[in-house]
């Protein structure tokens, strides 16, 4: 039995048990479809486990059977999207699958955390729960924490600061009408609002809401995959080590800023028993309205009314 079950040997699912490999966290299983693929690319990192000096030991499996008893699942299969794309584009595509998997998944690991990282993330993490019938606290979907990590990376490089020392926070959903909070971003404990000025914070803001697609763009065949590998290596430390540290990530809603059913990222307290609490950070009149608007999109999608409308989607992992 592996702490860490990755169900999908794509990008994100190889390279994610790659950086859980090198940081050391947990024993990981890979899972594909495919014959041999997940096997393979397990062999493969495992070999090098000599010079990098791995704790832990990385496999791989065709079965899904083989997840039974996991501590996390990380759902990191299905349709991946091609420049142009919008992520909601996928939402009927990869519900087919999530419908598939989920229950068997609440099956075979009923005591597990599970990371949907499988877009479009914020209607697949509200369809798995839904579908499964797992606790809120324990199905989480791979959103505001990629969005704040890229932040992060921007508000470094702006200031040329070390990036270990800079915060961010993102939430909302993983899409165009990301909410951006500048106010609880800092460097080493200061506000970033007294690092720079509102056009720079505006311009590092539109930036991050569109670096998945400038990914996308330039690498035309595949949407990223460092950044939420090496994010889904961070949850799983903080889920096997019970570190109760804070990520901004998508979830179930249930009544927070008026809204139910649909999932999005809050900043939540991530520990052995998935989101141990959800933070709800005070927003103005603004912002909530643009979180209930992304809510209703939602779960407009769940209901089979279709994909967000062009003007407000978008965005790439």
């Amino acid at each position: 039995m592996a702490g860490v079950s990755i169900i999908g040997g794509g990008n994100v699912g190889a390279n994610a048990a790659f950086f859980i490999a090198e940081k050391g966290v947990t024993d990981v299983l890979l899972v594909d479809i495919q014959q041999g693929l997940s096997q393979g690319k397990m062999l493969d990192i495992m070999e090098a486990a000599p010079i990098r000096r791995y704790r832990n030991t990385l496999s791989g499996t065709d079965s899904l059977d083989d997840i039974r008893g996991s501590q996390l699942v990380v759902l990191a299969a299905g349709k991946i999207r091609a420049p142009g794309m919008r992520r909601e584009d996928l939402f009927t595509a990869n519900a087919g699958l999530v419908r598939e998997l989920a229950p068997r998944i609440a099956k075979l690991a009923p005591e597990a955390t599970v990371v949907v990282a499988t877009e479009p993330v914020d209607g697949l993490t509200a369809l798995f729960a839904q579908v499964s019938g797992m606790p809120r606290t324990r199905v989480l979907g791979l959103g505001g924490i990629l969005d704040s990590t890229r932040l992060r990376a921007l508000i470094a490089r702006e200031l040329d600061v070390s990036m270990e020392v800079v915060s961010a926070m993102v939430i909302g959903r993983h899409s165009d009408d990301m909410i951006c909070l500048p106010r609880y971003c800092s460097v080493s404990g200061v506000p970033v609002p007294h690092l720079l000025s509102p056009e720079r914070i505006a311009a590092l803001v539109e930036e991050t809401r569109t670096a998945g697609d400038l990914v996308v763009e330039m690498a035309k065949r595949s949407s990223s995959y460092y950044a939420p590998s090496a994010a889904v290596a961070e949850l799983a430390d903080s889920i096997h080590m019970n570190l109760n540290r804070i990520f901004p990530l998508s979830i179930v809603l249930e009544g927070e800023y008026g809204v139910r059913d649909a999932a999005l990222s809050l900043p939540l307290v991530i520990g052995e028993s998935g989101a141990a609490k959800v933070l709800t950070p005070a927003l103005t009149d603004q912002e909530i309205a643009v979180f209930v608007e992304s809510a209703r999109r939602i779960t407009a999608a769940l209901r089979g009314e279709g994909a967000p409308s062009a003007a407000s989607a978008g965005g790439r992992k």
